[in-house]
């Protein structure tokens, strides 16, 4: 079955969207869940594919995993870590979350190599090297992980980047047991607060996420309850750049605009109106950008690799040459040759893009091939003149509820299509 969006690009977009829970935050406290016996209920989840596939993976090891009306009910209280399958882990980048849940309750894990877009290497040497720090045995063999934690203890970790995923995964892997891990040079994403918030209300003792250095006191077990994660800022900042390269005025809540500052900023410098709001932006455009000289990303608070596309897409079609560097990730730039099909004139050199703004984007047959690249070519299509067929839809799904809602609530007019 293939799906695909038709948009019918040129109208201005107006109106009021409220995200869900971030897709960043979910993933890790999913994967959490399963260090707990009891019931627990994550609140405002999004329908998209890879909380589905962090789903079957719950209930592929033994685990109750149930996503309705928003609220996710987990019970791992019979969960067999020797049931994980090379099918399910392969399929998604987080599934490596599973790791450190289940060294620090089973004390082993034995996974394939995670799956997930093809955006760079993202290697997991670091959740590795974090592991062994903490008397873990780790082999690799024939494409699995195979992890002994009988000899697990506390221990500090010294990362050479501040890998997100990493910091979360040896955060949770030190969560039970004894001893104390430290994590040095940690990643300091909101979802990463997130995370610390939810061990704790579990009943963990975590400490200085948000900043460079946490610290994990190990406990006996964790308890059940109801949480709900932090807003999505990327979702919620894809939309607002949609609304600067279409124009129009709309206001997008249920993220925090504090933790969205390097792209309200850059919002700002191309011409849109930003006003801050107790719980989302306001946001009003012209349609009529112009370039910012230069952007980079960076891990938090700076520019999001994760709003590299969407920005460019927007910039696209704005006045003057913009320069976008991309540090994180170094094939994040994939998704340019199919905006070169609507127009837009952009050269790729290595990490960096040079984006000449044309006056307008024109509709065109374009392929999404990963998440938020996938996501930059809906937002620019909204923007253009013409109509375009956005295929490759599934990339989309795994990080957007439903786009094509989201969008047409704002007054696109957008449709999915199902082609069997």
């Amino acid at each position: 079955m293939n799906e695909k969006l038709i948009i019918s690009g040129g109208r201005r977009l107006e109106g009021e969207l409220r995200v869900t829970a971030a897709k960043n935050s979910v993933l890790p406290l999913i994967a959490c869940c399963i260090m707990s016996e009891e019931e627990i209920h994550i609140h405002n989840c999004p329908q998209i594919a890879d909380i589905f596939s962090m789903i079957d993976i719950i209930r592929a090891i033994g685990g109750s995993a149930e996503l309705k009306n928003g609220t996710l009910s987990v019970n791992c209280k019979y969960a067999n870590p020797q049931l994980v399958t090379a099918d399910l882990t392969s399929s998604i980048r987080s599934s490596v979350f599973i790791l450190g849940p289940i060294l620090a309750r089973f004390h082993y894990a034995d996974i394939s190599y995670p799956g997930g877009c093809e955006i760079g290497l993202r290697p997991i040497d670091l959740h590795i090297y974090g592991l062994k720090c903490l008397g873990i045995k780790v082999t690799e063999y024939g494409g699995m992980i195979i992890c002994d934690g009988d000899n697990k203890r506390g221990g500090v970790v010294e990362l050479d980047f501040p890998s997100v995923g990493a910091t979360e995964n040896i955060m949770m892997a030190g969560t039970l047991g004894s001893g104390v891990t430290v994590i040095r040079n940690a990643a300091r994403e909101p979802e990463i607060v997130d995370l610390q918030n939810f061990i704790n209300y579990l009943g963990g003792k975590v400490h200085g996420a948000g900043t460079g250095v946490i610290t994990v006191e190990g406990v006996k077990s964790l308890g059940g309850g109801e949480y709900t994660p932090l807003g999505d800022r990327i979702a919620a900042a894809t939309y607002l750049t949609a609304v600067g390269s279409a124009g129009g005025r709309a206001q997008i809540t249920g993220a925090q605009p504090e933790l969205m500052y390097a792209v309200l900023e850059k919002l700002k410098r191309a011409g849109c109106e930003i006003t801050e709001l107790n719980d989302g932006v306001r946001i009003v455009s012209s349609g009529k950008l112009h370039a910012v000289h230069k952007i980079e990303t960076q891990p938090f608070p700076g520019y999001p690799t994760d709003m590299q596309p969407q920005i460019t897409a927007m910039l696209a079609a704005a006045d003057g040459t913009s320069f976008i560097v991309e540090n994180m990730f170094e094939n994040r730039f994939k998704y340019t040759a199919q905006l070169i099909k609507m127009g837009a004139n952009i050269i790729v050199k290595d990490r960096v893009a040079v984006v000449k703004g044309v006056k307008k984007l024109s509709g065109a047959l374009v392929a999404a091939e990963d998440l938020r690249g996938g996501a930059a070519l809906v937002a620019a299509a909204i923007g253009a003149d013409g109509d375009s067929v956005i295929t490759g839809v599934r990339h989309i799904d795994r990080g957007y509820d439903k786009i094509e809602n989201a969008f047409a609530l704002l007054g696109a007019d957008i449709k999915r299509v199902i082609e069997n």
